[in-house]
């Protein structure tokens, strides 16, 4: 199953999720604060980490974007806060879930599972191609016209995410939702800057597209240059 790593204050919560975590299968570690759990991140590579808000010594809020700076390691977020505010600003900040307590085991477990699915590699051997444009999803490797393709994580993920999807307009939501994981939006800027650095790569601009094709209002288009 997976390592999973609990950032948990309260002792009752971490012996209870520790027992009822590892009687499902699963290898837990558990920190009580968030320095703590930063330091196990870094040093025992978990498959996903269980966020506690409420810590002692750094809210969950500030470990989030430390975490996200150290390791790309699935976060949900397992707290009693049940106000869209602290939702939305946990999503925002990285969060791939979030559960409010009190909750159950198997609700835990099915989030988990799912977080883990999301983050897993694509079946071997799975290539896209539109135009000059070759990706190979596994390998996380991209070509244009035959050329490598210098792109950073998110830039593979948002044109891999389009690539997929050829000829159909994507709305920012969507890419904010399935690439950043921020299902509430907020964050069209980033996307737009992620597109601008795409399109210098693939030697293009908004004003002469070739592969990103921009609907107003509506969100962007990746389709092979005609010829």
């Amino acid at each position: 199953m997976a390592h999973v790593l609990l950032i948990e204050d309260d002792p009752a919560i971490r012996r209870a999720l520790t027992r009822s975590l590892t009687d499902k299968g699963h290898a837990v570690t558990s920190a009580p604060n968030g320095l703590e759990g930063l330091r196990i991140a870094v040093e025992g590579q978990p498959d996903v980490v269980l966020l506690d808000l409420g810590l002692p010594d750094i809210d969950g809020h500030s470990v989030l974007p430390m975490l996200r700076a150290v390791r790309q390691v699935p976060v949900i977020v397992v707290s009693a806060r049940d106000d869209d505010p602290s939702m939305v600003r946990a999503l925002d900040a990285g969060a791939d879930d979030y559960v409010v307590k009190p909750y159950t085991t198997e609700q835990l477990e099915a989030r988990i599972r799912a977080v883990l699915r999301r983050a897993a590699p694509d079946r071997p051997g799975h290539t896209v191609v539109v135009g000059g444009l070759v990706l190979d999803l596994t390998a996380r490797t991209a070509q244009l016209d035959g050329r490598g393709m210098e792109l950073s994580r998110r830039e593979f993920d948002l044109l891999a995410m389009l690539a997929q999807r050829p000829g159909e307009v994507v709305t920012k939501r969507e890419i904010l939702a399935t690439v950043w994981h921020q299902v509430y939006g907020g964050g069209e800027r980033t996307v737009d800057v992620h597109l601008s650095w795409l399109r210098r790569k693939l030697g293009e601009s908004a004003a002469a597209p070739a592969y990103l094709h921009s609907v107003r209002g509506v969100g962007v288009r990746l389709a092979a240059p005609e010829a």
